[in-house]
C-alpha cells in the first residue's frame, strides 16, 4: 500500500500544472477584445479593408491647389491582384503620414508633386534598386528640371503593382508611355516583331540594352563604345544563335577589324571622347533593325554601299564586294578568297621556316669559321 506522504509531492506538482494551464488560457483569452471570440478575430489586413470602406468609391476625389482633380478611388480588384496586398503589405506601409481619420490636409500643389513625394516610400523595401535609379538618366533629367521624368510608380504602378515582365512584351509597353515614337520603330524591327508576334524570349527588350533602374544616357561616348559588347551578349552566344542559323563570329571578327580595334583603343584610353569609328548601330540601325534579307534593311546588299558612304563618301561600287560580312572566310561561302587565304598562310609558313634554316646555317657557319681560326 502506497503511503500518503509519498503521494504528496505528486499531488503538489499536479496542482501546479493545472494552475499554470488555467493562467495561460486566461491570458490568451484576455488578448482578444472584450466580447469578441478569438476564432472570429479580424483578418490580418484589417487596415486595408478599413481604408477601402471609403476609397472603394469611384466618385471619391479631391481638388488640389493647382485646380487638378485628384481621384482617391482605389480599385479593390487591382489592389488584390497586386504583388503587395497578398504579401500583407498594407496602406500605411507607403502612406506613413496618414494614421487617423479625418486625414491631414494634402500639402502638395499638383498631382505630379504628390507622386514625386510618395514614390520615395519605395526606398524602404527596395533600397538597392532605388539607389541605382538615383544615378539613372531619369534622375538626371529630373535634377535638370524635368519633373515628368519617370519615377518608380510611373513604370511599376502604385496600387496595382505587378510583375514587370509577365508577359515580356509588357516592358516595351511600359516604356511606350513616354517613348512612343521609339517603341513604334521597335515594333516593326526584327526584334520587336519576334517579341510581339511570337513572344520570343531570345530577343532583347528595352531594358536589355538600356538597363533597368540604372538607365544610362545612350548619347554619351561611354555608351557608344560599349555597344559592341552589348550586342555580343546575344550575337556571340552559340546556343542562342544556333536556333536561328546566325554566325557567332560577329563580335570576334569585329574586334579584329579596323573599326573594332579603333573603338577598343578609344575605350581603353579616352572613354569620354566621342569617336566616329563604326559600331553595330551605325550600320544596322538602333531601334529599327531589320533582317538583312529585308529590302529596307540598311545592310541589305542593295543598300550596303549607301550605308558605307555615310562615313566613306568616296566609296565606289566595288567597295562592298570586298566585304565578307560577319563570317569567317570558308570554302563554301567565299571559295576564291579562301584559296588566297590558304595560299598566303602556307606561303608565310614556308618563308618563315626558310628564314629560320638560313639563320641556323649562318650561326653554324660562324661557329665553324671561328673554330678554324683558333686552330691555326
Amino acid at each position: 500500500m502506497v503511503r500518503p506522504k509519498l503521494l504528496l509531492p505528486f499531488v503538489i506538482i499536479g496542482v501546479l500544472l493545472v494552475v499554470w494551464g488555467l493562467a495561460l488560457n486566461a491570458s490568451s483569452t484576455s488578448a482578444a477584445p472584450l466580447g469578441v471570440d478569438r476564432v472570429s478575430a479580424p483578418p490580418a489586413q484589417q487596415t486595408e479593408q478599413y481604408c477601402l470602406s471609403c476609397h472603394s468609391d469611384p466618385n471619391l476625389k479631391t481638388t488640389l491647389p493647382s485646380g487638378e482633380d485628384l481621384s482617391l478611388y482605389i480599385s479593390p480588384e487591382h489592389l488584390k491582384s497586386s504583388v503587395h496586398s497578398p504579401a500583407g503589405i498594407e496602406c500605411e506601409a507607403c502612406h506613413t503620414d496618414i494614421k487617423t481619420y479625418p486625414h491631414p490636409a494634402i500639402d502638395y500643389q499638383t498631382k505630379r508633386e504628390l507622386s514625386r513625394s510618395y514614390y520615395q516610400a519605395c526606398q524602404k523595401c527596395h533600397s538597392a534598386n532605388y539607389d541605382k535609379a538615383q544615378d539613372s538618366m531619369h534622375a538626371q533629367a529630373a535634377a535638370g528640371g524635368n519633373l515628368n521624368a519617370a519615377i518608380c510608380t510611373d513604370c511599376h504602378g502604385a496600387h496595382d503593382v505587378q510583375s514587370p515582365n509577365q508577359p515580356r512584351a509588357k516592358i516595351s509597353q511600359t516604356c511606350s508611355r513616354c517613348h512612343q515614337d521609339i517603341v513604334d520603330k521597335y515594333k516593326d524591327s526584327v526584334h520587336g516583331e519576334a517579341l510581339i508576334q511570337s513572344d520570343n524570349p531570345d530577343v532583347p527588350v528595352c531594358t536589355d540594352c538600356h538597363g533597368v533602374h540604372d538607365i544610362a544616357d545612350p548619347r554619351t561616348a561611354q555608351f557608344r563604345t560599349q555597344t559592341p559588347e552589348m550586342c555580343a551578349g546575344c550575337h556571340a552566344d552559340p546556343e542562342r544563335m544556333s536556333k536561328y542559323g546566325l554566325s557567332t563570329d560577329v563580335y570576334s571578327l569585329y574586334e579584329t577589324s579596323w573599326h573594332g580595334v579603333d573603338i577598343s583603343v578609344y575605350k581603353a584610353n579616352w572613354p569620354t571622347i566621342w569617336h566616329e569609328s563604326a559600331v553595330c548601330t551605325d550600320c544596322h540601325g538602333i531601334h529599327d533593325i531589320l533582317d538583312t534579307n529585308n529590302p529596307n534593311s540598311s545592310v541589305n546588299p542593295a543598300n550596303l554601299l549607301a550605308t558605307c558612304q555615310k562615313c566613306h563618301q568616296d566609296a565606289g561600287p566595288n567597295w562592298t564586294s570586298a566585304w565578307t560580312g560577319h563570317n569567317q572566310i570558308d570554302a563554301q561561302r567565299t571559295p576564291f578568297l579562301y584559296a588566297i587565304d590558304r595560299f598566303y598562310i602556307q606561303f608565310a609558313q614556308v618563308v618563315l621556316w626558310l628564314c629560320i634554316i638560313y639563320v641556323v646555317l649562318q650561326i653554324i657557319h660562324a661557329i665553324v669559321d671561328r673554330v678554324r681560326r683558333n686552330l691555326k
